[in-house]
């Protein structure tokens, strides 16, 4: 059965998370597919700048928002460029899309992948005081998850390698990790006082709220199938062990970390 496309009305009252827009997946350039990651070097360099240029936004926007509840309209338009471009980025390093991703900060016309963040949202000052705080369990769920999904990324890459597509399951799991990812960028960047959730996927139409949908969209609402929920379940186990391994490599405490790193194990 095909999952659900088209459009998703607003519905009032209800907590605006931040969307991700992506296609069906379609068919790729193998050659393409094969360089991947080198193809995204430039796109890399340039988004190490934008990175340093987003921490100093970020932080006089947290300051201005202890004080007016909200981000001044220039740190929320450059946050939200920011966020976009680094998913996109990720989008198409992740396969997502075999569209290469343009050297703009704003929202590129026709391209297919796009972040949708409610603008000019109230913030919760007490909520702001403690965001890095209060980010922990999220950041520590979209780590493992992250973790685990370059884990078996190795794998997912010489399936589309050979098939020139991305299967749906692996699509759905992977569009999952990436939408955990993007709202936890959001909620660390002060573009939206909603906690990242809904890892597993939406449960109705409606649990895609910013706006509507103008086109396809396979990812608004994200319906995940059994196979991409177990996909996401290998992939946190991945993580975990993963994890796990790094633990006992260098303990519990750091120390043996930090070591190695002093000593250039």
């Amino acid at each position: 059965m095909e999952p659900h496309y088209g459009t998703v009305p607003l519905i009032p009252g209800t907590e605006p998370l931040p969307e991700l827009d992506i296609p069906r997946p379609d068919r790729q350039n193998r050659l393409a597919v094969l360089v991947r990651l080198l193809l995204l070097v430039p796109h890399l360099v340039v988004l190490a700048v934008l990175s340093v240029l987003a921490f100093f936004a970020v932080v006089a926007g947290w300051c201005a928002a202890l004080l007016i509840g909200r981000l001044p309209d220039p740190v929320e338009r450059y946050l939200a460029g920011f966020l976009g471009y680094d998913t996109r980025l990720n989008a198409y390093a992740m396969l997502l899309t075999g569209r290469y991703p343009p050297f703009e900060l704003g929202d590129p016309l026709g391209y297919p992948v796009r972040v949708r963040v409610r603008q000019s949202v109230r913030l919760n000052r007490l909520a702001v005081l403690f965001r890095l705080v209060l980010v922990i369990p999220a950041a520590v769920v979209g780590s493992v998850v992250a973790a685990g999904w370059w884990a078996f990324s190795v794998f997912g890459w010489l399936v589309v390698l050979v098939l020139g597509w991305m299967p749906r399951p692996l699509f759905e799991a992977t569009a999952a990790v990436l939408r955990y990812r993007m709202r936890l960028g959001a909620y660390v960047l002060l573009l939206t006082p909603a906690y990242p959730k809904r890892l597993f996927g939406d449960q109705s139409a409606p649990d895609a709220v910013v706006g509507t949908v103008s086109g396809p969209s396979a990812t608004r609402p994200l319906f995940l199938g059994t196979g991409a929920k177990a996909l996401l379940g290998a992939f946190l186990v991945l993580g975990l062990l993963g994890g796990a391994a790094n633990a006992s490599r260098y303990g519990a405490d750091g120390s043996a970390a930090v070591r190695a790193s002093l000593l250039g194990e």
